[in-house]
């Protein structure tokens, strides 16, 4: 496990996993009061959070499954990838992909957090690629399966 500074400026407990098992840990808003998304509206809701991720490690913020499903409020850009060199409060762009108006309240989990390892690449400029059966077959060439 790999331990990640972090900064709470909001009153709310940090986050944590759901679940023993759980790979996200909730977000939660960092708002003064509720705050309603039109239908199609889009805004960026703090979280209070700064943290100081190791070099080879992002952070994912993604959509919570349930305000999905019941209410249609998303992750505009999920996921969204939080580098390791950002030292600023994380913000979270939600959208409400519904036909109704959607109240946030503060303190109200909106996104989950992954964290995960990530290696660069040095490119190498080439000519001819190796060969692979699946070759150049792009989008929905694997089947319906």
């Amino acid at each position: 496990m790999t331990t990640v500074p972090i900064i709470n400026e909001s009153p709310f407990e940090l986050p944590t996993y759901a679940t023993v098992q759980s790979a996200g840990l909730d977000l939660r808003a960092h708002i003064e009061s509720a705050i309603t998304l039109a239908p199609l509206e889009r805004k960026i809701i703090g979280t209070g959070l700064k943290m100081a991720l190791p070099s080879g490690i992002e952070a994912q913020v993604r959509p919570r499954s349930g305000l999905a499903a019941k209410f249609g409020i998303t992750v505009l850009n999920a996921p969204g990838t939080i580098d390791a060199d950002y030292r600023g409060e994380i913000g979270v762009i939600l959208v409400n992909l519904s036909n109704e108006a959607y109240t946030l309240q503060p303190g109200e989990r909106i996104a989950q957090l992954v964290i995960a390892a990530y290696t660069q690449v040095r490119w190498e400029a080439a000519t001819e690629l190796t060969d692979t059966n699946r070759g150049d077959s792009g989008f929905g060439s694997t089947g319906k399966q």
